[in-house]
């Protein structure tokens, strides 16, 4: 699958790793800029709400155990497990950026590599 970003984002995240200092890069900063690379970049308008992009809520769940992990998707300052806000520089950040709802994608844990289907895409949290 390739990801699609809106302009303004991929410009947000592109910046983001360009003005890393060395100590922080990481291995998912390189997945990361790998995955700017690959993906299509479209008009900020022309984006779909159900696809993943900064400041997205999103619902994946686990296809083999049935767990469900709700976050928003933040650029790393605005991080914040308790408030259910992740960085895109997490390696599940790294794995959904770009990608919509109804998509099924394998993410790499410490037990494993895992199938997760992306059930829920919305620009604010919901209601």
């Amino acid at each position: 699958m390739i990801p699609v970003l809106k302009n303004s984002d991929h410009q947000i995240i592109k910046n983001l790793i360009e003005n890393a200092h060395p100590s922080q890069r990481t291995k998912e900063m390189g997945s990361l800029q790998n995955e700017l690379r690959r993906a299509k970049i479209v008009d900020d308008k022309k984006i779909k709400d159900n696809v993943i992009q900064l400041n997205s809520y999103f619902e994946v769940r686990e296809i083999s155990s049935g767990n469900r992990l709700c976050f928003t998707l933040t650029l790393p300052a605005d991080a914040n497990l308790q408030d259910k806000k992740i960085s895109i520089l997490s390696p599940l950040g790294v794995a959904l950026i770009g990608f919509q709802e109804g998509k099924e994608f394998e993410w790499q844990l410490p037990a494993g590599v895992r199938k997760f289907l992306i059930e829920k895409v919305s620009k604010s949290l919901p209601v």
